[in-house]
Formats: C-alpha cells, sequence, structure tokens
C-alpha cells in the first residue's frame, strides 16, 4: 500500500490523443469464384433458405478457418421496370432495394417516401437514380471502424460468357475499375447520410468516365448499379448472365428472370479485384506522472528495512535510493484503478526528478 500519493492536475498532467491505424485489404476474384468448387455451388458461398443473400467467406464456410467476407446482394426500385408481378423473387428485390435506402439514405422530404440512390447523391433533381443495384455489404472483421476514405478500388469484368462449363468468362476482355478517387480524409466529395459518410465511385480507366456506384464508409456498404453492365457501357447485353444451365442471359432477363441469389453468383465472376484501407479508431488518455526530487526516494517494500535499518545505506548520512518498477493510478478515494509497468527499474534519489508517461487506450 503507498504511503505518498502525488495528485494530478488534470489542466497540466492529463492530455487525449486520437490514433487512426490503417490495414491494406486486398480481395482477388479467385477468392471469390472458382476457387472453392464450380459455379452455382463454391464450398465458400453460403447460400440461404430465404435467398435474399449470400455470404463470401475466404475459404469453405464450414471450415473453422473460415473468415466472413462480405454477404452479396441485390434489387430494384419499385418504380423500376424491371419491377413486374412476373418477375422472379420481385418482392424480395423490392424490399432489399428499400431497406438498404432506408438505413442508408432514409426517407425524403414526402411522409412514407423513401430516397433512391443517386449515382451523385444530388437529391432534388432526379438524375443518375440507381433503382437496380448490387450491394456489397463488408463484414466487421475487414471494415473494422470504417473503410478509409480514397482508398476503395473494385474492377469489374466486362468480357462475355466463356462456351462450355458456366463460370468462365473471357480473359482477353477489358475490365471496368470504379474508385472513390474523388475522396480524402479532409475533403472532397465526402457526404453525410443516414450511415454516415460516403463516397462517390468513379469510372477511372475509361476516358468517358462517369459515376456507378457509392461507398459509404462507417457502414462498410458498396452500392453499384447495375446499369454498368448495360449495352451502352460494355456491350454485355447479350449476356450479363450464364445459368448453372448454360443458357446466357442479358442484363434484364436476369435481373427479373433468375433469382437474387443467381444474379450475387453473376456479379461475383465478374469481380476481378477489389481493396481498400479500413481504418480503426484508438483514443488515448495520456497521463504525465511527475515524480519530484523529494518524494519518493524510499520503497515501501517491506525487505527495504532490516531491523529498522534501511538496506541500501551504510550509515545515517547517506543518500536515500529506490528503484521505481510499478505506476498506480488511483481514484480520489485512493482506491486503485490501473497499474503500469516499467520495463526497467528507474533509479531515483533527492538528487533526480522523473516524469513518466502512462497511456490508456481504449
Amino acid at each position: 500500500m503507498p504511503r505518498t500519493y502525488e495528485t494530478l492536475n488534470l489542466a497540466s498532467d492529463l492530455t487525449t490523443t486520437r490514433t487512426l491505424l490503417h490495414e491494406s485489404i486486398p480481395i482477388t476474384g479467385n477468392i471469390v469464384s472458382g476457387t472453392y468448387g464450380v459455379y452455382g455451388s463454391e464450398r465458400n458461398i453460403k447460400n440461404y433458405a430465404h435467398g435474399q443473400f449470400q455470404s463470401v467467406y475466404d475459404y469453405p464456410y464450414l471450415s473453422s478457418s473460415a473468415n466472413h467476407i462480405f454477404d452479396l446482394t441485390m434489387g430494384y426500385d419499385e418504380t423500376s421496370v424491371m419491377s413486374s408481378s412476373t418477375s422472379i423473387q420481385n418482392a424480395k428485390k423490392i424490399n432489399m432495394y428499400n431497406e438498404f435506402s432506408q438505413v442508408l439514405l432514409g426517407y425524403t422530404g414526402s411522409a412514407n417516401t423513401i430516397e433512391i440512390f443517386e449515382s451523385d447523391l444530388n437529391f432534388g433533381d432526379n438524375n443518375r437514380q440507381m433503382k437496380e443495384v448490387f450491394f456489397v455489404n463488408f463484414s466487421r472483421l475487414l471494415v473494422k471502424d470504417q473503410i478509409k476514405k480514397g482508398s476503395f478500388s473494385i474492377s469489374l469484368s466486362t468480357g462475355s460468357w466463356a462456351s462450355g462449363t458456366p463460370g468462365a468468362i473471357n480473359a482477353t476482355t477489358a475490365s471496368i475499375t470504379l474508385a472513390d478517387v474523388s475522396a480524402s480524409e479532409t475533403g472532397g466529395t465526402n457526404n453525410k447520410g443516414n450511415a454516415g459518410e460516403y463516397g462517390v465511385l468513379w469510372r477511372s480507366n475509361a476516358p468517358a468516365s462517369g459515376a456507378y456506384g457509392l461507398v459509404f464508409y462507417q457502414a462498410g456498404i458498396a452500392v453499384i448499379t447495375a446499369s454498368i453492365f448495360s449495352s451502352s457501357i460494355v456491350g454485355l447485353q447479350q449476356d450479363f448472365n450464364k445459368t448453372p444451365g448454360g443458357v446466357k442471359q442479358s442484363l434484364s432477363a436476369s435481373l427479373t428472370g433468375s433469382s437474387i441469389s443467381g444474379n450475387c453468383d453473376a456479379f461475383r465472376h465478374r469481380l476481378q479485384n477489389l481493396s481498400f484501407n479500413n481504418s480503426t479508431e484508438i483514443n488515448s488518455t495520456i497521463y504525465f506522472c511527475r515524480v519530484p526530487h523529494n518524494k519518493f526516494n524510499y520503497s515501501t517494500n517491506p525487505t527495504y528495512t532490516s531491523a529498522s535499518q534501511i538496506r541500501v545505506k551504510a550509515k545515517a548520512s547517506d543518500t536515500p535510493v529506490s528503484y521505481l518498477t510499478t505506476i498506480g493510478l488511483y481514484n480520489a478515494e485512493n482506491e486503485l484503478l490501473a497499474t503500469a509497468k516499467l520495463s526497467e527499474p528507474l533509479k531515483k534519489d533527492p538528487t533526480t526528478e522523473l516524469t513518466l508517461r502512462v497511456r490508456l487506450d481504449y
């Protein structure tokens, strides 16, 4: 039990800091399709009985070594030309769109009217509306606190399906890369939505650049318009999808005639590369523990004395010496709250003063 306490001055002996740690997350197309099975039955893709989304893992999902990477789904607005009573899973596709829109964007000025995604999110002009979209919902294992602004990039194949077994795309064809190139930690086109900040995904490897999606940084969700696969952009009108039976489907035929999982399979097999940096925010409180020259020169260890004599002193006039090994932080009632160990003992005598820096991370 300490015999001497040194009071901390909250104005001069305490400060707080905020640190952002970043980690690079690369995801290749081989991981999300083709490595662990054939098209439509990959062992690292988990489909559910409800059929509303599929989960992607970096290893067969039944293995204890598997890590959840992201969930993938798609949907369209009820005013979309794809919305029809004859479309497969029509209600579920509309519900998925509305759920993400409500969470990420919220409502318009009109009651009970949910916002429609726009690639530039310039609400009010109704331009560049994204009524048919794919949603990539990343796991917290990858995103941590948020996606770092200006680091997101996704490359999608624009090739036609190869003949034969479904799942293979002609490798000689080009790709489209979308990135939040205009975003940064200090500015850019980052705005506040219901789910935090977002950035626009621009087509970065073509002369005629355009906006084709959004990334919500704190939510860890990418929204990509299905129109990027239309004939006017990449000429895929004849074979956006290829069913396990080998039937090629145009974009519109796939969105209406295939299930959510079937469309997600087609999207996954067109995913070539995806990368971003995550961010982990560490908040710290730093205490400057000052050791005056006239204090803490004697140890509270019972072995410091023997027969009422200080062991480190040969005679009474010798300078007292102690060694600091531990710092304790106490509350106003002198109750121990935290301890910090020094890497090695520090010699202390009346001729020295020390300032020890203690950092608490949370």
